[in-house]
């Protein structure tokens, strides 16, 4: 059986190498409190279990969306282009930063939030916003560049395979934990939904939280 299939002995399957340790690396870095983190969080307990079933479902389809890019060789020029990399980090901030005014500016009744058309209405607008927050951070672009390379066989870095099967196994990996939190989470917004004052603190903090993330991609350096 050809090596890129799989051989044994070196542990290589499909021009990847070490693939368990890999698995548990990534589970490492997607535990690590960041970005996508906080904003499952807060539709969670926010909004709700379903709010962060689709903002996690978003996500990950981010994590697709810059995986199918660097396999197809478009997230290395975004490295080395100073041009597209600011592009796509002003645009990154500029939402972060248009989020977190919104959430700053709402005012909403969070005793709503036991209804379903309130539900109903947002979930596909959770679903957007993570996958926008994830897409248009370029720095989950080069983290990939960096990290996925090192669990390729170099014979095969040129392949887009290995990178697909990685950046499927990563959104797979962050699929379960970010449902874990967001059924952890969602057990708080009974009481936000009994209590909208603590609604209205969670705008508050949420909103400032998304300015400052905005300002820290902005301020990220290619």
């Amino acid at each position: 059986m050809p090596n890129f299939w799989f051989n044994a002995k070196n542990k290589k399957m499909m021009g990847i190498e070490n693939f368990i340790t890999f698995m548990v690396t990534a589970l490492f870095f997607i535990m690590t409190p960041g970005m996508d983190t906080v904003f499952v969080l807060n539709k969670s307990i926010g909004q709700g279990r379903k709010s962060g079933v689709y903002a996690t479902l978003g996500v990950n389809t981010g994590v697709l969306t810059h995986t199918f890019l660097a396999a197809l060789g478009l997230s290395v020029l975004l490295a080395k282009s100073a041009f597209a990399f600011s592009m796509i980090k002003y645009a990154g901030a500029i939402y972060l930063i248009y989020l977190g005014f919104m959430k700053l500016k709402n005012k909403e009744d969070f005793s709503n939030l036991s209804s379903e058309s309130p539900k109903q209405q947002k979930t596909k607008s959770d679903f957007w916003s993570g996958f926008l927050t994830n897409t248009l951070n370029p720095k989950v672009a080069l983290f990939f560049l960096a990290f996925f390379p090192q669990f390729i066989h170099p014979a095969q870095i040129e392949n887009p395979v290995p990178f697909v099967l990685l950046g499927f196994s990563y959104a797979i990996i962050g699929m379960g934990w970010f449902l874990s939190l967001t059924l952890f989470a969602s057990v708080f917004s009974t009481k936000i939904i009994n209590n909208p004052k603590i609604g209205l603190w969670l705008n508050k903090v949420s909103g400032l939280v998304f300015i400052v993330m905005g300002i820290k991609i902005a301020l990220t350096k290619n």
